[in-house]
């Protein structure tokens, strides 16, 4: 296979890849549909906190009601952040999220506020609660080599490329993965080590101590009842329409924001007539009724796998009031993010 130019000279401050986690703030998570939303509300009520959206769809302007949103009122009882700040056509990748949170976290400490962030998307969390690895910045000029190598040599070969740099990361990645695949190669070709081992950094869990996250459990009939029941109030809300207005504005959504469920199986149902079967309302309802369950046990996968986590169980008589009781003791006892850090630790 070809080779792009000479890398560059591998620089001492690896520190400047590694963006640290995130600590002095709470997290309350869950699956899509667990009621974190109310929860949240409360909870940052109590605790004199802002919250900061973690959600991956959330950031999305104009993708309202497929996301859940707080609406407005919700927003105007505690402030929120990290909502609506890119189009739908663009993509903002995790490291784009954790740069941005961190900063977002700085401003309303300087406010004398405490941090709450709530949301569902596990990787944004994860980078958050144990950091994540930035790595150097694009080298185009050997992406496209490699790109140009696929071409002629086929994604077999680029397979074996990274199964001789990162053994363990080239069993990992699906063969048809070329965009991490290239990332691997190129990590490893400027710092001289495979990104599996930057990345196993990054497998400790936090202490409860540096930082509570709180998830919420549902008994999983329960869950799916109110999965079923949002899926039919997002569609009577309009959410046809929505995503109608969002094409009408950017002619297609992006590549990211074209996949949040409940807009991919809108897309499907608007471009059917294109030579495929026609959707019914009623079977674009139970397709969306059917990605979104199978979405939260993604999202409870996920979490297993986050052993700092502190469940909290929701059942069918749980109360907004109970509940958030329950967090804040949680929150308060284990965490020192009760206490503001002070600007020279910011």
């Amino acid at each position: 296979m070809s080779q792009a130019s000479d890398p560059p000279e591998k620089s001492n401050a690896f520190e400047e890849w590694i963006h640290p986690p995130l600590r002095n703030c709470w997290f309350l998570t869950g699956p899509t549909c667990s009621g974190k939303t109310s929860v949240a509300l409360e909870v940052a009520q109590r605790l004199d906190a802002e919250i900061v959206s973690l959600d991956s769809m959330a950031i999305y302007q104009g993708m309202d009601i497929g996301t859940a949103k707080p609406d407005h009122e919700q927003q105007a009882q505690v402030r929120h952040h990290m909502i609506d700040i890119v189009s739908p056509v663009e993509s903002f990748s995790v490291s784009s999220y954790a740069l941005a949170a961190h900063q977002v976290a700085r401003e309303i400490w300087s406010r004398g506020k405490r941090v709450l962030f709530c949301g569902g998307t596990p990787l944004y969390l994860k980078s958050l609660v144990r950091g994540l690895f930035l790595g150097p910045e694009a080298d185009w000029e050997f992406r496209n080599a490699v790109e140009r190598d696929i071409e002629e040599f086929g994604e077999d070969a680029l397979r074996e490329r990274l199964m001789q740099v990162d053994p363990l990361l080239g069993h990992k990645l699906h063969p048809h993965d070329h965009r991490r695949m290239i990332r691997a190669l190129e990590v490893a070709r400027m710092t001289g080590k495979p990104l599996s081992h930057w990345q196993q950094q990054f497998d400790i869990p936090a202490s409860r101590f540096e930082c509570a996250v709180v998830v919420l459990r549902l008994e999983r009939s329960w869950l799916h009842e109110r999965i079923n029941a949002r899926a039919s109030s997002m569609l009577s809300r309009g959410l046809i329409n929505e995503v109608k207005d969002l094409l009408e504005q950017h002619g297609a959504l992006g590549r990211t924001a074209a996949q949040a469920v409940g807009y991919r199986e809108v897309l499907k149902y608007l471009h059917s007539s294109d030579g495929e079967a026609s959707l019914s309302e009623e079977e674009l309802l139970e397709l969306i009724r059917a990605h979104t369950r199978q979405f939260a046990r993604r999202q409870e996968i996920w979490f297993r796998g986050l052993e700092e986590l502190i469940g909290i169980p929701v059942d069918r008589d749980s109360t907004t009031s109970q509940l958030a009781d329950q967090i804040c003791k949680e929150f308060m006892q284990t965490s020192q993010a009760a206490f503001i850090p002070p600007e020279s630790d910011r």
